[in-house]
């Protein structure tokens, strides 16, 4: 069992469980994202092909798992007002809808299809947003997703692509932002997506290490003024507060809704860390790699601040 440890800053200081999911003997649970249900369960959508979403209760213990053989590429989980599980595989280049249950409800974009961004056809590795050449439809290896009040779905088609799609509840395309660069609603890597209270936009500009804010009908607002090493996915909770893993640096930070930030831990050892969500009582779960020499899982911080 690892030592106690604290990371944090006032309000925001947390008590650290690396070993807080307990698996069933033998199996591996490669984690890439995490979110919760409206009962405070703890879905982790991992990479492994017999059992790509696990359920846990906020203790840790094991509850339920589905999804074998449906997943090529897990990378990212969002659940809705309704408790409906989204899925985002990033090398079938869909975005699968599910019952809690695992059953099928709604399928957005063709299996195997790619959209022409100026990516070869066979590159399906992490640096492929930096041979974007011009953004194209949905979608090239898909990364984040966020629903909004009316259902409307919103996915940041950033790997092979430098674009956020919008569709209708029952997944038609409405329309599409972005090209790849730098600039203003420019993006290299769109990663994480979420709507705020507000309901503005936010996408988590990845490789230029930045949240861009957006309305809904893709005009730029503003980029927040902190610099993030790397945003990845994203949680804003019922109060408006921000949580964003720092792929690139290791790092978890916490921020006011107008990018202000609060608090911050982490160190280039954890690298890579991915996806996260906050529970009822603001304990927060993220996927990370860490100092077990093994890859990334989740890890529980619960709120002592």
């Amino acid at each position: 069992m690892a030592a106690t440890t604290t990371v944090g800053t006032g309000k925001y200081t947390y008590e650290v469980d690396e070993d807080w999911a307990k698996l069933p003997e033998g199996w591996e649970m490669p984690a890439a994202a995490v979110y919760g249900d409206s009962k405070d369960r703890v879905y982790c959508f991992n990479r492994d092909p017999e059992h790509p979403v696990c359920i846990f209760d906020r203790e840790g213990n094991f509850v339920s798992s589905w999804g074998a053989g449906l997943i090529t590429f897990a990378h990212a989980i969002y659940l809705d007002t309704e408790d409906n599980v989204w899925l985002v595989d990033r090398n079938k280049h869909q975005v699968f809808k599910f019952t809690t249950e695992g059953k099928l409800l709604l399928t957005i974009g063709e299996e195997g299809f790619r959209s022409d961004t100026g990516v070869a056809p066979d590159d399906y590795s992490s640096t492929t947003w930096s041979s974007v050449t011009h953004s194209g439809p949905p979608f090239n290896m898909p990364a984040g997703i966020a629903i909004n009040d009316a259902g409307e779905i919103f996915i940041a088609d950033g790997y092979a692509n430098a674009r956020v799609h919008k569709f209708t509840s029952d997944g038609k395309h409405i329309m599409s932002w972005g090209d790849p660069g730098s600039g203003d609603g420019q993006f290299n890597l769109p990663h994480g997506v979420w709507i705020d209270k507000q309901g503005q936009v936010l996408v988590s500009d990845r490789e230029n290490d930045r949240i861009q804010v957006f309305t809904q009908d893709g005009t730029f607002v503003k980029s927040w003024p902190t610099k993030l090493i790397g945003p990845a996915l994203m949680y804003i909770d019922d109060e408006g507060i921000v949580y964003i893993p720092e792929h690139n640096g290791g790092m978890v930070s916490v921020l006011t809704s107008e990018g202000e930030r609060l608090a911050q831990w982490g160190e280039l050892k954890y690298r890579s860390c991915h996806g996260i969500w906050v529970d009822s009582h603001k304990d927060v779960y993220v996927v990370t790699p860490g100092d077990w020499g093994k890859g990334r899982r989740v890890v529980k911080y619960s709120r002592k601040g």
